[in-house]
Parts: C-alpha cells; structure tokens; sequence
C-alpha cells in the first residue's frame, strides 16, 4: 500500500497538478484504502488543527510587508550602499548582488521577492559587465535564497510551528549562518571574476559610501526592529510581523513615497493569493502527515535507520540534511517541512539534537530546494521574470548549490555557528 502512494502522488506530480492535489489524494488514499482507519471529520479536524496555531498569523502580514518594499525604493538603496563599498574589488559587481540579496532578505524575509526586487535591477548590469546570463541568473536565485535564513523567514515560523520551536531563538539562529553563506558566494564570485579577467570598476569616494549609508539607516531598521523586539521582549514574533508591515507603510508610502494609497488593494490582493495557497498548503500537509504517523509509516521508514545510528547526532543531521535536500528538489519546501519534520522529530529528541540548530539546518535546506532542479520554486520565478528558458536559468546553478551543500556541512560540524546568538539571547 504504501508503494502505491507513492506511485499515486508521482504521477499526479508528473501531470502537472499543483502539490496541494498530490497531498489531498495521498490523504484520501489511506482513507479508503484501510492503510489507515479515519474518517473525513477527523481530516477537516487535522486540516483546521494545522492552520489553528496564532504564530502562523505572522505569515501574510510578513508578506504583505515584503510585497510593499517590493513595489517600493527599499531595494535600490540596499543596492547602493553595497556597491560604493564593493564596486572597486575584483567581482564587486557580483559580490554587489550576493551581500544585496542578503539585505533585502533580512528586510522581506521572501526569497521570490528578492529575486524580484535584486533581479531587476542588477541583472542588466552584470550582463554589460561581462558576465554570462546563466551565471547572472544562478547568481541571483541561488543568493536570494539567504532570504530563507536571515530573520523575518517564513520558512522559520512554519519549522516554529511543526516542531513547537520558538521563533525568537529561529530568527536569531540564522543570522550567522546566512552571512557565511554570503561571505562563500562573495568568495567564489571573487575567484570566478578573477578567472575572467574581468576589471572591476573604479573605487567610490568616501563621500559617495557616507551619502549611501545615510540613505540606508531606515530600510535596516526592519531587522534590528523584528529580531530586537522580540528579544527585548516588547512584542510577540506575530505583534513583530504587524510592525514590520506598519514600518513598510511608513517607509515606502510617508516617507519615500514611491509606494501610493491606491496601490496598496492591489498589493494586499497579491498578498491574499499568496497567503491562501501557502495556508491550503499547510492544511492539507498537515492532515497527509498526520494521516501517515496514523498509519505509522514515519516507524516503518526511521525505526531501522535510527536504530543503525544510534546516539550519533553527526549521522543524524545527515540523515535530516539529504532528506530534506532531496525532498526540496521536487516538492515545494513549505510542504516538505510539514511532511518531514514530525516524522524526524522522534530521531531529534532521540539523539538529544537541538531543535534550533536542526531548524537552521532544514532551513537551510529548504533554501537549496528553492534553487534547485527540477522544481526549485525560485527557478521557476526567474523564468516568469526574466523571461529565459529553463534550462538557461539551471545551466549555471550547480557551482552555487555545491557551496550551499559545503555551508550546510560546515553548519553540522559546527553547530556553535547556529547556536551562538540564541545562547546570547537567553542569556
């Protein structure tokens, strides 16, 4: 029975319908076909369960506020304060785009976003610089996707939620990990203009990188508001997302207006479809991940495996990393961590891991997923955007997700590089 669920969402996934399909037939599949006993007021009542929790309020008001900045002057000013420190190093241009991306991540928390807002602008000039349309593009997919590790994340509250995590001690855990993360792509964009022989461009004038940073206090606001409020205990992680969205309005409609009161429905619908597939998503994923530790599939799969671990937490974070890596590939990320987490949530408390480090972890992966083949979301966001064909979006992504797999083993080796700033926090 279990083959032919699998086989069952395959092929639905193979046909091209969306992931909440696959999951509400797999679902039914165990209910009709006795591979488990419930009835469909238990599915509704798992389905109302799964989008119960008050911290998932978080997400669309998160949204909203990456959907204003978005539309807004946020991402320019991000831009140029990068590119007057940068600009005169070998593959500044590049590194421009990578530590960008980083900071709008850290002001939306929405990886397509940031493929959006950084996306527009630098592609262009990288293209007149030199540098190939697929490695421009991989570049700009694979760096949006620190947006997942650097707080406000969605990807984190909905790990918070699965694994009753606090969200405070997630968005701090990420922020280390996310600028390793863009220091490695700086690295390689270095190395990589170094082999091109490509020329950066002259040096900016102290003057230049004094204006740019004066115009780039508020937009850091978000961050320093989000994290810093939630740990100086003014506001819950949901009371941070209403702020955030209150100081988005404040930034980009009162005080730069580029945003205007008219734009604001249509925003807010945009916001409204995102949040409604992001919700069905969880309901129906929560309710095929009970339906399977019903059945008890998670004991089938993981009692063999755990049991050949033993105490080893290295084996252990291995195990979650290549699961959660290969189930990104080809199920979105949001899916994959309602599915996996509590099926692995027995091997984390077996194994004595620390919840927060695995969230990063998970996270992390679910940020490698986005960007990669063959489903990998923010792929597909590039091929809308830039209007390129698949397969020279993916052409120039594998060096990138090798130096996110080589992050995520130093993350496993080195949990103190995740666990640092929330050990200062709780301090």
């Amino acid at each position: 029975m279990l083959t032919g669920l699998g086989v069952l969402m395959l092929v639905l996934l193979l046909l091209g319908f969306p992931m909440m399909v696959p999951l509400a037939a797999g679902t039914l599949y165990m209910m009709f076909t006795g591979m488990t006993f419930f009835g469909p007021d238990q599915a509704v009542s798992w389905m109302i369960n799964g989008v119960g929790s008050w911290v998932l309020a978080a997400v669309p008001m998160f949204i909203f506020a990456a959907d204003i900045l978005t539309r807004g002057h946020t991402a320019n000013r991000l831009l140029d304060v990068v590119d007057a420190f940068t600009r005169h190093l070998r593959g500044g241009l590049p590194i421009t785009t990578a530590a960008s991306c980083a900071l709008f991540g850290a002001v939306s928390g929405s990886t397509q976003a940031t493929v959006v807002a950084m996306g527009g602008p630098m592609r262009p000039r990288l293209l007149k610089k030199g540098y190939s349309d697929s490695f421009t593009l991989a570049l700009i997919i694979n760096a949006s996707d620190v947006a997942l590790l650097i707080p406000p994340s969605i990807g984190f509250i909905i790990y918070g939620v699965a694994m009753q995590t606090s969200i405070g001690d997630l968005f701090l855990a990420g922020i280390l990990p996310g600028f390793l993360i863009m220091v490695m792509f700086s690295l390689y964009c270095w190395i990589d203009s170094r082999l091109k022989g490509i020329t950066p461009d002259p040096k900016a004038s102290w003057r230049e990188r004094r204006r740019a940073l004066r115009r780039v206090i508020l937009p850091l606001g978000f961050p320093v508001l989000v994290v810093g409020g939630i740990y100086g205990g003014f506001f819950s992680a949901v009371e941070a997302s209403a702020v955030a969205v209150a100081y988005a309005l404040l930034l980009e409609v009162v005080i730069y207006r580029q945003v205007k009161i008219r734009d604001l429905g249509s925003l807010a619908l945009s916001t409204g479809m995102i949040t409604a597939v992001v919700f069905i998503l969880v309901a129906i994923g929560a309710a095929f991940s009970q339906a399977l530790a019903t059945a008890g599939v998670p004991e089938q799969i993981l009692k063999p495996i755990i049991e050949s671990i033993g105490d080893s937490q290295f084996l252990a974070l291995l195990l979650i990393a290549v699961a959660f890596f290969i189930g990104c590939m080809f199920v979105d990320p949001i899916v994959v961590i309602l599915i996996l987490v509590p099926i692995f949530k027995p091997l984390v408390q077996s194994t004595g891991l620390d919840p927060v480090h695995v969230g990063v972890i998970v996270t992390l992966q679910a940020a490698i997923g986005s960007a990669t083949p063959p489903f990998g979301c923010d792929i597909f966001t590039a091929i809308a955007v830039f209007r390129r064909p698949y397969l020279e979006v993916i052409r120039g992504t594998p060096p990138f997700i090798l130096v996110l797999l080589l992050a995520t083993l130093i993350l496993i080796v080195f949990p103190q590089i995740s666990l640092l700033l929330p050990s200062l926090g709780s301090d």
